[in-house]
């Protein structure tokens, strides 16, 4: 299969079920600007084998939608870009993610900030598998 570097559907998480299990399974860790929340399990088979994510953007934080959609898709620019090692460390070992990005800031950092942070997130997230 060929990693491509995009963010279809079937790599975010959308279903209620699948939210409510990862955050009543998963393991959480802190890395300011987020609250990340993971949940590892073995997949079905190795094209199911690529990590999934979601993004929250509080309203409380953030009232306009329009900055809550900006951090949103600054967050997914990020992963969408820093993916390719753990996914294919995810289908080397059949294994899959759950990834929840919970944003905690309370102001919008610029995009290489975030995309550090994400890059940090990765790497952890190797160590993990």
């Amino acid at each position: 299969m060929e990693l491509r570097a995009d963010l279809p559907k079937s790599q975010r998480i959308y279903k209620q079920t699948a939210i409510q299990s990862l955050f009543e399974e998963g393991k959480g860790f802190s890395l300011y600007p987020f609250r990340v929340v993971v949940h590892l399990y073995d997949a079905e088979n190795q094209e199911d084998a690529i990590p999934r994510i979601l993004v929250s953007v509080s309203k409380k934080r953030f009232h306009h939608a329009v900055k809550r959609n900006r951090v949103k898709r600054l967050i997914r620019e990020g992963w969408r870009n820093n993916k390719q090692q753990l996914v294919a460390l995810c289908q080397s070992q059949n294994k899959t993610l759950d990834v929840a990005f919970v944003y905690t800031a309370t102001i919008i950092l610029k995009y290489n900030e975030v995309e550090d942070k994400i890059k940090e997130v990765v790497e952890r997230l190797k160590e993990r598998l």
